[in-house]
């Protein structure tokens, strides 16, 4: 099977944030951080296999600083595991003060996405190598992850077998 290093998928994306992107707090809206992530996310999915990807799971994003209109917001995503026709992909959210050039890491978030052919069916994708000291602790520690998402997946078709699809006045 064909390998590639997770360097192969890495993708920078950098904003700015405008009082337009904020919420009542004055903070990035979530929605508007998340919709960045899925983004970049799908671009680090589509260089590994170099095939169309779907998002199958938005696995966490974990808030972990606040993101101000005075701040720019940097992501990083590569592909750090791949199952058959799956891929995990880690998307790190640094924010600087652009007025003081103090960073934190704002966010984190691990994403999987499937690779499909041209007839929309899933398809191999080609094994990740690790290189960086970040890329191996994320891929030693996908296998867990993978574990947790079906465990959570199980759980979650029982959970919606249970839910109504009537609307509220039928």
């Amino acid at each position: 099977m064909e390998q590639r290093f997770s360097r192969e998928s890495r993708c920078f994306k950098t904003s700015r944030i405008f009082p337009t992107d904020v919420n009542n707090h004055n903070t990035l809206f979530g929605g508007k951080l998340m919709s960045y992530i899925d983004d970049i996310a799908s671009i680090a999915a589509h260089k590994h296999c170099r095939r169309s990807v779907v998002t199958a799971s938005t696995d966490s994003v974990d808030f972990l600083s606040p993101i101000h209109t005075s701040d720019s917001v940097c992501l990083e995503s590569f592909v750090t595991w791949t199952g058959k026709s799956s891929m995990e992909v880690f998307v790190k959210v640094v924010t600087e003060d652009l007025k003081s050039g103090e960073r934190k890491i704002a966010a984190t978030s691990f994403l999987t996405f499937v690779a499909l052919d041209e007839n929309k069916v899933p398809v191999e994708v080609p094994d990740v190598i690790p290189e960086t000291e970040e890329e191996k602790k994320l891929h030693e520690s996908a296998p867990h992850r993978a574990e947790m998402r079906r465990i959570r997946r199980v759980e979650s078709k029982k959970l919606a077998s249970f839910f109504t699809m009537k609307y509220p006045w039928e």
